[in-house]
Formats: structure tokens, sequence, C-alpha cells
């Protein structure tokens, strides 16, 4: 989710499966990517952590589900506990936070040389910090691997997810730019029997076509799906104002709108 309404679809969607059961998501992502892009800026930490701040106090507002914020890097390791506390102390119920430094730039950026990892010793000192910075072990630190995206190899992420396990990190994020997930599944069927009670973590935003149930039966706890209402609500707000201006009225594209007495049902107090 990426601002108080598209949390409460989340909040509120629901589906039946083919064998009868009821299907809900059971947490809220607030990425980087799509809060940035929601307010017209680039993916870049061009919208600062009070910023980001605002846009957590939307989405509780109108939801009980739990949040997992997208930490980025975390910021230098003196910053990252007050990260911690302060999201902590909202409401929200874990972080993520990537193995990169320097200058932010979204992972999916085709310009992989511009990123750089941190370094196992230096991330896991930033893991134990924010760790040590928490009020309660119920607020969780999850670490992200950007090996597979850097073009590193299996090897280096799995010594990473060791490291960072050790260091204490409450869940295992295993990042991909592979359109066909098989490096993601390799490393989960390798992770899970290794570390079975540690949470691990997929974001199919480049792997669309694998099943959430080949993701769980390799050993993923958490799918992520990391943009795609606001990726869907961008061609319908385009497809309409288009519409609008060819037309030059607004009945044509009445059709893809919610009524205005829906509208005001939306919003309870109205």
């Amino acid at each position: 989710a990426h601002n108080g309404l598209s949390a409460m679809i989340v909040q509120s969607s629901t589906e039946t499966d083919a064998q009868g059961r009821s299907l809900e998501f059971d947490a809220i992502w607030l990425s980087s990517l799509t809060d940035s892009t929601a307010k017209g800026k680039p993916d870049i930490e061009a919208v600062d952590f009070t910023s980001r701040l605002q846009t957590v106090n939307e989405i509780l507002e109108v939801t009980t589900k739990p949040i997992i914020f997208d930490g980025d890097t975390g910021g230098r390791i003196d910053q990252f506990p007050f990260m911690v506390r302060t999201l902590e102390r909202l409401g929200v119920s874990a972080i993520i936070i990537e193995d990169k430094v320097g200058a932010k730039r979204n992972s999916l950026l085709e310009e992989s040389s511009v990123h750089e990892q941190d370094s196992i010793i230096d991330f896991c000192e930033k893991l134990r910090a924010g760790n040590n910075s928490r009020v309660t072990a119920d607020f969780k630190i999850v670490a992200r691997i950007e090996s597979l995206i850097l073009g590193k190899g299996m090897e280096d992420a799995w010594q990473r997810a060791e490291a960072y396990v050790a260091a204490g990190a409450g869940g295992i994020m295993i990042h991909s730019k592979e359109s066909s997930g098989a490096d993601v599944i390799a490393f989960a069927q390798r992770f899970r029997p290794a570390y079975p009670d540690v949470p691990l973590i997929a974001v199919p935003s480049t792997y669309p076509t694998v099943q959430i149930e080949e993701l769980q039966a390799a050993g993923f706890n958490l799918v992520i799906y990391a943009n795609h209402l606001l990726r869907s609500a961008y061609p319908a707000m385009l497809r309409t104002a288009q519409r609008l201006l060819k037309e030059g009225r607004a009945a044509g594209a009445e059709e893809d709108l919610i009524s205005i007495k829906n509208l005001f049902k939306l919003i309870p107090g109205q």
C-alpha cells in the first residue's frame, strides 16, 4: 500500500479459492518505490523519513493489519537505531533493510553497476545495532540480500544469509531480477532445511508467473506483491484522463469509475 485508500483496499480484500478457503492479505508492505512514486518523486530517497512516517500514519488510521516497512539501507549504522525506535513506537511490525551502501538506486534498474553491496561485517553490525535498540523482540528486522541482483551468485548470497541470521536478522528476503524465479527457489530449497524457523521472503516483481504454491513449497513463508496496486492504478487514471480530453465529456469514462454514491460510502463518517 502507498496511502490510506490503497491500505483500505488491502484491508478489505477477500477471495475464496477452489477449495472454498477464504483468502486475504496477511500484512501491508510500504515500499519506498510506491511511496515515492505516489508523491511524484524518484526512488532515490528524495522522500525523507519524516515524509514516509506521514504515510505510515495514514495507513495505520485505516487498517489493523501489520505493516512491514521498506527501510532501504537503513542509513548509517549510528542512524539505524533511531529509525527502528520510531517505527516500533508508531506500531509498525517489521522493517526490511537491504545490504547496499551509497546513493539510493532501485535494485530493479538495469544499471546494476551503480549499486554497491555493503560488507558482511558492517551490515551485521547494523543488524545488531537495530536489534539492541528495540523495546521488544516483537519488532522484526529483516535482512534483504542483494547478491543475486548484483550478479555475485548463490554462494555469496548463502554466506551472507548465514552471517545475517547469526547477527540476529528476524528474517531473510532474497531478491532477484531473474524472470523464471529459479534462483530464488534454489536458494529457498537450501535455506529452509538449514534454518527451519527463520522467515524467508520472496518478492516476485520480476517473476510474476511463479505460483505462490511453488514458492511456499520451496520454503518461502511470505510473498510480497511490492508495487502492484500502484502499477494498476496509474494506467486506469491515465486512461480516464485521456478519454476525458478526447471525448470532451465524462460519460464515456463513467463505465470505469466508482459512482459518486459509492464513493461517499467508501469512507465511513460521510
